[in-house]
Parts: C-alpha cells; sequence; structure tokens
C-alpha cells in the first residue's frame, strides 16, 4: 500500500478508568515529579497526532488539572464504569466531529510512563509509510496500545461493547497489521506490583 507523509492522525489517550485493581487512581499516581496522566498528556501532546483529546471518567475533576496546559482536549465520559470501549468510541466520535478528515486515530493509554512522544512517533511515521490497517506496539509476548487504526477501522472501533479495548481488533487474524518493538510500553500500572516495580525503576534513577 503506498505511503502518505500527510496522512492525518489524530490522537485519544484512555485516562477514564476506576484503578479497580490498584485501589487508587492510577490516573494520579506520581513518577519523576508528575502524575501518569499529565506524563502520558504531555507525550501525546508533543506527538504529531493533531487533535488529541483525553477520556476522562473516574476523578475526573483532579484529571482536568492535570492536562491543563497542555493541547490535549479534556472530554468527559459518563459511562466510564461500563468499560473501555465506550471511551474508545466517545475519544474516536469527539475526533472526528474535529477533523472529518481523519486518516488513523492512535490510542495510548495514560498508565505506560516510559511511554514518550517518540515513541508514538515511530508508530504514526511507520503508518505514514504503509497505510496499513493496524501498527501497534509489541513488547515481551504482546502485541498491544499504543497502537493506530486507520481509517477503514474505524466502524470496528466504534462498535466495541463492554470492556472490550482496541487489543481485540489486534488480535483479529484477518486485520491487516504491523508491529514495531518498543520495550518502553512493557510497563503498565494495574496493581500493586506494578507499582512496586515502578518505586523501585525511580529510586534507582
Amino acid at each position: 500500500m503506498t505511503g502518505n507523509e500527510n496522512a492525518k492522525i489524530g490522537g485519544v489517550l484512555l485516562a477514564a478508568g476506576g484503578s479497580s485493581r490498584l485501589t487508587t487512581p492510577k490516573q494520579l499516581v506520581r513518577f519523576e515529579g508528575e502524575t501518569l496522566l499529565r506524563r502520558a498528556a504531555l507525550a501525546i501532546a508533543a506527538s504529531v497526532c493533531d487533535p488529541v483529546v483525553a477520556v476522562l471518567g473516574a476523578e475526573k475533576e483532579h484529571a482536568e488539572i492535570e492536562i491543563d496546559g497542555t493541547r490535549v482536549r479534556p472530554r468527559f465520559n459518563h459511562e466510564w464504569q461500563t468499560g473501555m470501549s465506550s471511551s474508545i468510541k466517545l475519544g474516536l466520535t469527539e475526533l472526528l466531529s474535529m477533523e472529518p478528515g481523519l486518516d488513523a486515530v492512535l490510542i495510548a493509554l495514560c498508565d505506560q510512563p516510559f511511554v514518550t512522544a517518540h515513541t508514538l512517533d515511530r508508530l504514526t511515521a511507520r503508518f505514514r509509510e504503509s497505510q496499513i490497517q493496524i501498527v501497534a506496539a509489541e513488547y515481551g509476548d504482546v502485541v498491544g496500545v499504543p497502537a493506530i487504526f486507520a481509517k477503514e477501522m474505524f466502524g470496528r472501533l466504534l462498535a466495541l461493547e463492554g470492556d472490550k479495548g482496541a487489543r481485540d481488533l489486534i488480535r483479529d487474524p484477518d486485520a491487516s497489521i504491523e508491529t514495531i518493538k518498543i520495550k518502553e510500553a512493557a510497563l503498565d500500572i494495574d496493581t500493586f506490583d506494578d507499582l512496586d516495580r515502578l518505586r523501585t525503576l525511580e529510586t534507582k534513577s
């Protein structure tokens, strides 16, 4: 497939979850002087993605403060407790209302503290070269987000239900997908063990 160096790629930062396994809001966990949410917002804001939105839910008021001053636009998901699919659909719908001509959407999480703008731009660059349906991060035995979905996949993203995230589409054997090894995406903060690992890394840095 022919590349398109001018492909328009919007960004959705998923930050609505209630952190049920962590029992403390992961969005507000601090690492190296910043909350995980602010680190993620600064990363996606510094990427080539445009426009960019953060979908908020739990801890809405505090979360809005954390993305203040960035170009990331907050959007509140009133149905955040129904699962990740509602946040993906809201984020993509909002992007398309701002930029109907989007060629692709990048989906990122707020709890991968080592994912940077450079990380995200590696994905966008590969998409612009290939124009393939999905470009996803590969780390360890996992293929997942951050990931980019071409506009041909928008309908399927908007059809997600319940707690199904974008990874279900990435695992579809019929999807056209490329992966990029991104080891910095391997640590996401879901449990106390993850948080302990993060604290240990912070102490060593």
